[in-house]
């Protein structure tokens, strides 16, 4: 079956369900790609919309594609929030076809050009990882808001004063951040991961963001990269790189043997949430637990003061 005619019964399918089984009928049913989107859109949201996220934990969304599932589910959903900026690259266009005549809203693509930070890896585009951010994150927040009010118009009221409420909470997150990561040394302040996801966070907060691969997973670091970062490595005297939950941590780990094999001592200073949040359930497993986690380590491995169990310990 030829991708077209897939996708054309997958549609057929979808609209030939009963409403019902999409979510529950006083509900908004809203699905996003990642999981960053649709924790902003269950805190926005709360008891008014059914929220379900594409991509779980450890899903790498510069490659996912869509499966029939998640065509049926978008199609039936009531709004369809995707970041753009091309992370979703390999559901772009059946985004685009399907914002012809469903409720689609790429949250990210709306923020200001002078708040983003041009792609290495494709001309003319956008570096997508904005979540990292937590300052820049806050205005995807009031465009999901946004969205939810044109798509239900009755619940306006409720979406104003729950996202007001969980912006109080990212301004939290965002001074823990900032304080935590500030208490690492000048010196000490380069963060090597598998690939460019935390540019954002570098510009917020004082670090060079040095990543083996590009902005997308999809480019390929060879062994003249690995070498040329071993010497990096031994030249500025790094002492921690990380990996990160949805990337191979083969690269990391051949940089780190490499370093050790020149006589320079290097750890694997922790695993970061890049593209995705962790598992359902769990702390990590919501935006504040993912960037409170990844500003913990990051400031533990490179010499910061860090409180126990990061700003989830300082709040219990």
């Amino acid at each position: 079956m030829s991708k077209r005619s897939f996708i054309a019964a997958a549609l057929a399918l979808a609209t030939a369900l009963p409403a019902g089984l999409a979510a529950a009928e006083t509900r908004l049913n809203v699905v996003a790609t990642t999981g960053m989107i649709a924790d902003a859109a269950r805190n926005v949201g709360g008891d008014l919309v059914e929220v379900r996220a594409l991509m779980g934990a450890g899903v790498d969304p510069h490659a996912y594609r869509q499966t029939r599932t998640d065509i049926v589910a978008t199609t039936n959903a009531d709004l369809v929030l995707w970041n753009g900026l091309y992370l979703e690259a390999q559901m772009e266009g059946f985004l685009l076809d399907l914002a012809q005549d469903h409720h689609v809203v790429p949250v990210a693509e709306v923020l200001p050009e002078n708040l983003l930070i041009g792609s290495e890896d494709y001309e003319g585009q956008f570096d997508p990882h904005v979540w990292m951010n937590p300052n820049l994150w806050s205005r995807v927040v009031l465009n999901i808001r946004n969205a939810m009010i044109d798509a239900e118009p009755e619940g306006e009221a409720v979406f104003r004063a729950n996202a007001e409420a969980y912006l109080e909470e990212l301004n939290g997150l965002a001074s823990y951040t900032a304080n935590v990561l500030s208490s690492v040394p000048a010196e000490s302040r380069i963060l090597l991961t598998s690939h460019d996801a935390f540019n954002y966070f570098g510009n917020a907060y004082g670090f060079e963001v040095v990543g083996i691969q590009g902005i997308s997973t999809e480019s390929e670091a060879g062994l003249q990269r690995i070498a040329e970062l071993v010497n990096l490595l031994i030249e500025r005297d790094i002492r921690a790189v990380f990996v990160e939950t949805t990337v191979s941590d083969r690269n990391i780990r051949a940089l780190a043997e490499g370093a050790r094999a020149a006589g320079h001592d290097v750890v694997i200073g922790g695993e970061l949430y890049s593209d995705a949040m962790g598992e359902p359930g769990t702390y990590e497993g919501t935006y504040i637990g993912m960037i409170d986690s990844n500003a913990t380590t990051i400031a533990a491995a490179l010499g910061g003061q860090t409180p126990a169990q990061g700003m989830q310990g300082l709040l219990n």
